[in-house]
């Protein structure tokens, strides 16, 4: 009896803490099989970055990020700071910039842009981004506002969006940067070193496949006298209404209508105030192995006392073999914009490229998107998902030889307008863009431009660059 007794005792001892486990597994919480988010990357962009994903445990951790999502709620992720940086270093040899004409002299230098960011977010709704830039040009013999700006401030706006009518409303204020599709004449311009801001108001509107943006702006033009003295004034305005359909993630097709103003202006053949009323149409898509895009661009207007009638084009397609060996990309581009018919009449047919980006064409500045018809067959290689190598040559003509020579972004080669010979010239160009790890990149791109007899003629010559580039996000 008493072995009984011991028996059954040791039994409730031994079966109780399984009794507590089982009732302690009924109340915990369910384990959490939803996938887990993919970790975000730095965005070229990068107010567009949404780092309340670290939020979820779950999510791979790197050094630092406890800076990267400073959580500002216990109940709600998407109240959060996050902190950033941006370094991209550029070596650059030139050895006849605006082909070695006038004063013009070879030149080695280097270019610096360091940037800072702080991004608050107060919700899903609310937005504050500020961004801080020190850009330098070490040893540049020539210094350009879009060379050097010590210390100055980038960005700093506010972005409220809102459902609205089965829509989303997005108004964003103050200081910001601004791009339309490819940027050829709408860009942040990211080639040379201080990028364009602009103070602006953008408003948007997105429903389904519709999307409608306003935007009324005064670009920022660089002084670099002292700290924080870039500035923007009525004298230089940028203000458009732009439609945009999308038939799908890939294919978009979209209208522009825009305004710009630019006081104290001088062309070749014109001078005054400048004003431009301007139309653009723009349609880009991907289908498989084929991609395009394709841009029309009208100006009207007048500047001084006389009348602006002025037009440009841009093109590229390209057809990608993806069952071959590093898929090469067999592209073709083609590109125009008109100059001034006849420098004595009351019309200036020359075309303004606002606010262009050089990457466009190539990093050289030795073609600006003026009075042109340019030609450039390329390929390009992928040995790799991280690496891309492109191969091209172009050819360049003058839209009139009544008008100048061109170089970026509108700036006339001395002695060209009027002299004899469309031909502009041809250029090859190398470029190597490896993408290191999502935060590293490294480039190179070699041009080489031989000119033709428009150029020859005011002095100019063949001309070379090699650009050799890093850059670091965090």
């Amino acid at each position: 009896m008493l072995n009984l007794t011991c028996l059954l005792a040791t039994a409730c001892l031994w079966n109780a803490p399984v009794a507590a486990q089982d009732a302690s597994a009924d109340d915990a919480p369910a384990p959490d099989t939803s996938a887990i988010p993919a970790r975000p990357v730095p965005l070229f962009n990068r107010w567009q970055e949404d780092w309340s994903v670290l939020a979820d445990e779950r999510v791979p951790r790197e050094p630092l990020d406890e800076l990267k999502y400073i959580s500002l709620s216990s109940t709600d992720p998407k109240m959060y700071l996050s902190l950033g940086t941006n370094l991209r270093e550029r070596f650059e040899l030139n050895d006849a910039p605006a082909f070695g004409t006038g004063t013009n002299q070879s030149d080695s230098y280097v270019i610096s842009r360091a940037e800072v960011h702080a991004d608050l977010h107060l919700g899903p709704q609310v937005q504050i981004f500020t961004q801080l830039q020190s850009d330098f040009a070490i040893d540049k013999a020539v210094l350009t506002p879009v060379d050097q700006d010590r210390l100055g401030l980038e960005q700093a706006f506010v972005t409220i969006t809102e459902p609205f009518e089965q829509g989303t409303l997005a108004v964003r204020l103050g200081r910001q940067q601004i791009e339309f599709d490819l940027q050829r004449f709408i860009s942040v311009r990211d080639g040379p070193n201080v990028r364009q801001s602009y103070d602006a108001a953008w408003v948007e509107y997105a429903r389904g496949p519709w999307r409608v943006t306003s935007l009324f702006s005064h670009p920022v033009q660089t002084r670099d006298a002292s700290p924080f003295d870039d500035y923007s004034s009525p004298s230089l305005s940028y203000s458009g209404v732009k439609v945009q359909y999308e038939f799908s993630e890939t294919t978009n097709l979209s209208a522009l209508y825009s305004h710009f103003i630019q006081d104290n202006v001088h062309f070749p053949s014109a001078s005054g105030n400048e004003s431009r009323d301007i139309f653009d149409v723009h349609a880009a898509g991907i289908d498989r192995q084929v991609d395009w895009d394709v841009e029309a661009m009208g100006q009207t207007g007048s500047i001084g006392a006389q009348q602006i009638r002025a037009w440009a084009f841009g093109s590229l397609g390209g057809y990608t073999l993806i069952s071959y060996t590093w898929a090469p990309r067999l592209g073709l581009q083609f590109d125009g914009a008109s100059g001034d018919r006849n420098p004595n009449d009351t019309v200036l047919n020359t075309f303004n490229p606002l606010f262009p980006n050089g990457y466009y064409v190539t990093l050289s500045g030795y073609t600006g998107y003026v009075n042109f018809i340019h030609l450039k067959p390329s390929v390009t290689l992928h040995p790799s998902r991280s690496l891309k190598l492109l191969l091209a040559v172009a050819a360049q003509w003058r839209e009139s030889t009544g008008d100048a020579v061109y170089t970026q972004p509108d700036i006339p080669v001395a002695g060209t307008a009027g002299r004899p010979g469309a031909y502009t010239g041809t250029y090859g160009q190398f470029r190597m863009d490896w993408m290191l790890t999502p935060q590293a990149a490294f480039a190179i791109e070699a041009v080489h431009f031989a000119v033709g007899d428009a150029i020859r003629q005011v002095g100019g010559r063949n001309s070379d660059y090699l650009g050799v580039e890093t850059r670091l996000m965090w």
